[in-house]
C-alpha cells in the first residue's frame, strides 16, 4: 500500500486482512510502496509519518513481523534499477491502455511520466523477488497480466529469468471491491474529495457510524444484493459481510 493519507475499510478488507490470512500458508514479502507514492506530488515530512504509521497498521491489524518480510520500497536499489531494464521492454501503448492511468490522468491536466511508468515499477516489484503468488483485488488484476505479459516477453527475448507469477483473487474465494459510500460506483479511496463517503481505518466509532447512516442507499424497501441495480445497499452488504464472516443468506 502506498503511504499517502490515511488507509481505509477497503484497504484493510482488500489487502491488509487478505495479508494476514495468508501468512499462515505463505512466505510473504509486505513493503510499503512509497516510490509509487512520488507519482503525485507529497510533503517529504508527511511522506516519512504515514510510512511510519503505515507500517505501525500493519502490525496493529495482525501483520506478523516473524512470518513475514516487512520492508520500505525505496530501501531496495534493485526496485528502480529493474523497472529501468522492464521500461525497456515494455510498450507505451501496453501503458495508455491502462485503466487507472486514464483515470488519474484525467484528474491531473500535467501529470507526470512516473503516472504512465508505474505499472512497470509494480512488475519489478513482483518479479524481483521470484514470487509465485500476488494477492490481487479486481482493481489490481490488470497491473498483474501485464506484469505476466512483460516477464514472459523478457524470457523469450533473453531467456528464462523471471517467473511468472499466479493471482490469488481473496482468501475467501470473493473478490470484494468496498465502494465509497457516497458513491457507491467508484472504489473507496482515500483521495476521494467527500471524506463521508470513505471510512478510515482509524476513525473513531461515533464518526464511523455517522458516516454508515448517511450512506446512499435507494428509495426502495428492500435489502437485496444486486450490484447492478442496488449498487449502495449491495455495498453496505459486502462492508457487512466482510467484517462479520456472516454469508448474504
Amino acid at each position: 500500500l502506498q503511504p499517502t493519507g490515511n488507509i481505509t475499510l477497503g484497504n484493510y478488507i482488500g489487502a491488509i486482512r487478505q495479508m494476514k490470512n495468508l501468512q499462515e500458508e505463505y512466505d510473504s514479502y509486505i513493503f510499503v510502496a512509497d516510490m509509487h507514492a512520488i507519482t503525485v506530488p507529497q510533503d517529504k515530512k508527511n511522506l516519512v509519518n504515514n510510512t511510519r504509521s503505515l507500517i505501525a497498521i500493519y502490525l496493529a491489524c495482525g501483520i506478523n513481523p516473524d512470518k513475514n518480510t516487512i520492508y520500505i520500497q525505496s530501501e531496495n536499489p534493485y526496485h528502480a534499477n529493474l523497472s529501468w531494464i522492464l521500461e525497456c521492454n515494455t510498450y507505451f501503448g501496453e501503458l495508455s491502455r491502462m485503466t487507472q492511468f486514464k483515470d488519474k490522468s484525467l484528474k491531473h491536466q500535467n501529470f507526470s511520466s512516473g503516472l504512465l511508468t508505474y505499472p512497470v515499477l509494480m512488475a519489478a516489484d513482483i518479479l524481483i523477488y521470484d514470487a509465485d503468488y500476488v494477492p490481487v483485488g479486481k482493481d489490481q488484476k490488470q497491473h498483474l497480466e501485464l506484469a505476466r505479459d512483460i516477464a514472459e516477453r523478457f524470457n523469450k527475448k533473453y531467456g528464462e529469468t523471471f517467473k511468472i507469477p499466479e493471482p490469488i483473487i481473496s482468501f475467501d474465494g470473493n473478490d470484494i471491491l468496498i465502494k465509497d459510500l457516497q458513491n457507491p460506483l467508484v472504489k473507496m479511496s482515500k483521495s476521494a474529495e467527500n471524506k463521508k463517503g470513505v471510512i478510515l481505518l482509524l476513525d473513531d466509532l461515533e464518526v464511523t457510524r455517522k458516516k454508515i447512516m448517511s450512506a446512499t442507499t435507494d428509495s426502495e424497501m428492500r435489502v437485496v444484493y444486486d450490484v447492478e441495480n442496488k449498487p449502495g445497499i449491495s455495498n453496505l452488504m459486502n462492508i457487512y459481510r466482510s467484517v462479520t464472516g456472516k454469508t448474504f443468506e
